[in-house]
């Protein structure tokens, strides 16, 4: 007879539930065949069957709670089972380490890491800096790698508890379903074994098991992939960061929360003096990210297609910022969210392609393709390059719609969370280097788009307005577009459209 035992429940666990029973006293079972769930307030585990046979008994029924090393039943050894269910492997690929703590159970099968579906149009992608290290002990759902593809970064996260094999190495270049490492069982299995000695003795120090797990080790371990993302771009320590969330874990908030807490000595820090140039290279040679690589090759072959001219013109924002002062507070209780210039910029561009159809045209060989929506693709300068996430048919918006929109968009492309679906299929971009202290630039063409606008920055400068001289907020636009399909007069007149409906806002709601 072999007994069913609770496996180790990871660092700080000390107890679980049991879910469900998948078999009943009496039915024949094969080794490895799944047999009861666990709940952690962590994370599921699945119990296997130590031995062919027939479940002999269960003595932890579905709701109990039990602490490692319990026994939850009993297999019957020898007992008449299924001849050869061909899932059987299958199963034994996710017992991974679960089943360790019975000593008759071997080691599981490995479990393949693959590349995932990267999106609609992307082929391949380039593999990033791994986490963690060949041979280290890895958890369900940690974050592993991430792959960079020509748009989007995507990570890849362990598909079970066990042991991390790397098969591709940092910059090899990978195609969806291709294997990259794999996790195994066996590896992990003789750590809870050392430790279940001590995780006998736990149930002495439950609270400060539990408060311990929640500051440091869980903290460390049980990381969403988000929270994961922010913490090591910004180098922060887990166990430093004040978690909120239901279950003592942290945060994609809590972690953003401690990048200002973490800086804050910066100051201090910044009068030290400078290290001597001696200690560090005269050069370093590092290799363009795949996101960096697509970025420099499209604006080069926009440049190349392309007959790229820029149109220039200033916009006294004057009436929007007042208008903005006047009803910013409002707005933001009514709508709950803030009224920024975007949403006036986008209304305004709006109203001119509508005027100027040519400027939301695109060439496609010998033909030109009009476009009848108004996809605005809003330029977001994160870490890792320039993305331009698309608002999805900006006509239709209110001015609380399109700074939702936008919000959202330049959200996920900050957190890398951006779809495909996100990033294409824009007819005009407005891109925004005033937010950098731009006061004038020619912007690149979007390809295949035939237009797109470049905002500024808003400077108090002296304008004759009436025969007198008056400080104004002023703001230089620039239109760069597709002379191959717009005029310089078509373009002229867009600009001008936008400039006389930021100066006088109420045009746009009068549809003037």
């Amino acid at each position: 007879m072999a007994d069913i035992l609770t496996p180790a429940l990871g660092e700080s666990v000390t107890e679980a539930t049991i879910a469900k029973w998948t078999k009943k006293v009496g039915d024949a079972v094969k080794k490895d065949e799944l047999l009861v769930e666990l709940e952690t307030d962590k994370v599921s585990l699945e119990v296997v069957s130590p031995a062919d046979g027939v479940l002999g008994d269960i003595k932890a029924a579905e709701g109990d709670n039990v602490v490692p090393g319990t026994v939850l039943g009993s297999v019957t050894e020898g007992a008449s089972a299924a001849a050869a269910p061909a899932a059987a492997p299958a199963k034994a690929a996710k017992a991974d380490t679960k089943a360790a703590p019975a000593a008759a159970a071997p080691a599981a099968a490995a479990i393949d890491i693959t590349v995932p579906v990267m999106g609609e149009s992307v082929a391949e992608g380039s593999m990033g800096k791994w986490v963690k290290k060949n041979g280290d002990a890895v958890k369900k759902d940690e974050l592993l790698v991430e792959i960079e593809t020509d748009k989007v970064a995507v990570e890849v996260s362990a598909p079970a508890d066990g042991v991390l094999s790397i098969a591709a190495d940092e910059g090899a270049t990978v195609t969806p379903g291709q294997k990259i490492g794999s996790i195994s069982g066996s590896g992990a299995a003789s750590a809870p074994a050392a430790s279940a000695p001590v995780t006998a003795a736990a149930p002495a120090n439950t609270g400060s098991a539990q408060v311990s797990g929640q500051a440091s080790g869980a903290k460390n371990e049980t990381l969403s992939p988000a929270v994961q993302r922010v913490v090591g771009e910004n180098n922060l320590d887990p166990k430093a960061i004040a978690a909120t969330g239901p279950k003592g874990n942290i945060t994609k908030a809590d972690a953003i929360a401690a990048i200002g807490q973490a800086s804050a000595p910066a100051p201090a820090a910044a009068a030290a003096p400078a290290a001597p140039r001696a200690d560090q290279p005269r050069e370093e040679r590092v290799k363009m990210t795949r996101l960096r690589q697509t970025i420099a090759r499209r604006l080069k072959e926009s440049q190349n297609t392309a007959a790229q001219l820029t149109t220039f013109n200033e916009v006294d924002m004057t009436n929007v910022m007042a208008l903005r002062a006047q009803y910013k507070e409002v707005f933001e209780k009514r709508h709950g969210v803030k009224l920024g210039f975007m949403s006036f910029f986008t209304k305004a561009v709006v109203a001119a392609l509508h005027e100027i159809p040519a400027v939301n045209a695109e060439i496609d060989g010998t033909d030109i393709i009009y476009k009848n929506h108004y996809d605005i693709g809003v330029a977001v300068g994160t870490d890792k390059g320039l993305v331009v996430p698309v608002l999805r048919d900006a006509d239709t918006l209110s001015l609380a719609g399109i700074e939702k929109g936008i919000g959202a968009l330049g959200k996920a492309a900050r957190d890398g969370a951006l779809t495909m679906d996100q990033m294409q299929g824009g007819t005009f971009t407005i891109t925004n280097g005033g937010t950098y202290g731009s006061l004038m630039s020619t912007p690149i063409l979007n390809a295949p788009q035939s237009g797109i606008l470049g905002m500024h920055n808003i400077v108090q400068r002296p304008m004759a307005i009436n025969g007198e001289v008056k400080i104004r907020p002023m703001m230089y636009l620039a239109l760069s577009y597709d002379h191959r399909i717009v005029d310089g007069k078509e373009a002229v007149t867009f600009l001008v459209r936008i400039k006389e409906l930021l100066e006088d806002p109420q045009r746009a709601l009068l549809d003037l």
